[in-house]
């Protein structure tokens, strides 16, 4: 399984951007799939899940309301939508898959939950 993610760049604050991981490989149509990011000299983050199948979408609350998880089944694509950008979102972006699912109360948070790991994305938003 290789995840490739793409769609980052530079943005003014206020703007939008979509990211895009494409899944090669087998899907684990039952597992969780997520977005995390690390910013400069800080620990990587979790920003947002749901499960390929679909439903359990789960989002950081510095992200909540701004940025949208979805997945394209047919085209093997995750996504993150990220609207109303601010600075502080400026970080390395990172899709995840994982083998299996949490609970749906549960967030799927962890870094240790995953499995495979996309190469990264920039995202820069200037002030």
């Amino acid at each position: 399984v290789q995840l490739q993610a793409s769609g980052g760049g530079l943005v003014q604050a206020g703007g939008s951007l979509r990211l895009s991981c494409l899944v090669s490989g087998r899907t684990f149509s039952s597992g969780d799939m997520a977005w995390f990011r690390q910013a400069p000299g800080k620990e990587r983050e979790f920003v947002a899940s749901m499960r390929w199948s679909g439903g359990a979408l789960h989002y950081a609350d510095s992200v909540e309301g701004r940025f949208t998880i979805s997945r394209d089944n047919a085209k093997n694509t995750l996504w993150l939508q990220m609207n109303s950008l601010k600075p502080e979102d400026t970080a390395v972006y990172y899709c995840a898959a994982a083998r299996t699912r949490t609970i749906i109360t549960v967030v799927p948070s962890q870094e240790t939950h995953y499995d495979y790991w996309g190469q990264g994305t920039l995202v820069t938003v200037s002030s």
